[in-house]
């Protein structure tokens, strides 16, 4: 295998937004740096499930909800 073609892999310590760390390996940054995160799953809506809303842009919600309306139970 050739030298070098590998990134040095490391511990780092990552810090969430709610000040909680915890150490993991990574080739970010040198041994011991600090990642400190702006979103994380605590606070990112893509894993909280956030306040979603069905948007009905141009009918289509409407259009759909009236020609398939009878099949879909409420």
């Amino acid at each position: 295998m050739k030298p070098d073609t590998h990134p040095d892999y490391h511990f780092i310590t990552v810090t969430l937004t709610d000040g909680s760390t915890y150490k993991t390996r990574s080739t970010y940054g040198k041994e011991g740096d600090v990642l400190n995160l702006d979103i994380d799953p605590s606070t990112h809506p893509a894993w909280t499930g956030g306040n979603q809303q069905m948007l009905d842009r141009g009918g289509r919600v409407s259009r759909f909800n009236n020609k398939f309306g009878g099949f879909i139970k409420k």
